[in-house]
């Protein structure tokens, strides 16, 4: 069986695992790679962006290396090579988990708990929850509904597509290396710098596509890439910003506004000010968005790596 149908069938098997099983709930090898990555950052913690550097090599290169030697070990086997495939899809996708996340915040919104609402947020992002109210809630949920459809799904699917098993754990090991020291604090300033940027550069290409499918996928196709054209330059994020714009013009809402983070407030860009403001209901309508890009996007992923297998079988017999 040819490596870009073992991606093909491997990461349909492990994208339909996470649509009916959600994240392994024990021995998750992301959370093991979160253990052991700050394991390292505790010996190697510098204030100092050439040991934030380190760390970011040490940590990501590690993930990639021992993926790609289980890729080749078991490459004599087309069983064990779609096995393999399916696995580290399985593993590195959580779009399941996201939608479940976020449903059960939009269920204690509907029911007019703002409380359980406030308590379940940190569970799907970083916002301060004490400083939103039900409405805030809501926004921060279609938000990082958003980002995380590039981040859990797209992008790893894309990078599957480029770089097989080693592909789809590198970029999961990335993000997660993002999201633990890539933040602006005090103490992960400099030290998360290279990871942040990294972070930046392997999402660039997810960030893309997930914008495209949503335009695609959404209701208000125009909108969305009116939104995209006009405001993602706005966000300070690189990546977030073309997927949020984007979401905001296919879901017809508007985003993006003053937030809070442990405390300290910034005062983000609103994109596709011409939009509605968010209401409890647009979590559901976010969330089916985000089922149909990932879908989309798995598509997209083993027919872009097909016809690169195909041109690149053509032409070593031309």
């Amino acid at each position: 069986m040819r490596a870009d149908r073992v991606f093909a069938y491997g990461a349909a098997a492990g994208l339909l695992g996470d649509l009916l099983l959600g994240d392994p709930r024990r021995g998750h090898p992301v959370a093991a790679f979160g253990r052991a990555a700050g394991a390292v950052e505790r010996v190697l913690w510098r204030d100092h962006r050439g040991w934030g550097a380190l760390h970011t090599a040490v940590c990501a290169g590690g993930a990639v290396s021992l993926a790609a030697v289980a890729d080749r070990s078991v490459r004599t086997s087309h069983i064990a090579s779609l096995a393999l495939t399916a696995a580290a899809t399985w593993s590195v996708v959580g779009g399941t988990s996201l939608g479940r996340e976020a449903r059960a915040i939009g269920g204690a919104l509907a029911a007019g708990d703002v409380e359980v609402a406030r308590e379940r947020l940190p569970h799907l992002c970083g916002r301060d929850p004490q400083a939103l109210d039900a409405d805030g809630i809501a926004r921060a949920v279609v938000e990082s509904v958003a980002e995380n459809t590039s981040d859990a799904v797209v992008g790893a699917l894309v990078w599957g597509a480029a770089a097989g098993v080693p592909g789809l754990v590198g970029f999961r090991a990335v993000n997660t290396l993002d999201a633990m020291v890539g933040h602006r604090s005090a103490k992960y300033r400099r030290y998360g710098w290279a990871s942040a940027r990294l972070d930046d550069v392997v999402g660039w290409p997810g960030a893309r596509l997930t914008a495209v499918l949503a335009a695609v996928a959404g209701s208000d196709p125009r909108g969305a890439v009116r939104a995209w054209r006009v405001d993602a330059v706005k966000h300070p994020s690189p990546n977030a910003g073309p997927v949020e714009a984007s979401f905001a013009g296919a879901l017809g809402v508007r985003l993006g506004g003053t937030l809070s983070y442990a405390g300290r407030v910034e005062h983000r860009p609103v994109l596709n000010g011409g939009g509605r403001a968010v209401e409890v209901g647009d979590i559901e309508r976010a969330v089916r968005l985000s089922r149909r890009v990932g879908l989309l996007a798995l598509g997209v992923s083993v027919a872009g790596r097909l016809l690169v297998n195909g041109l690149r079988a053509k032409g070593r017999t031309s």
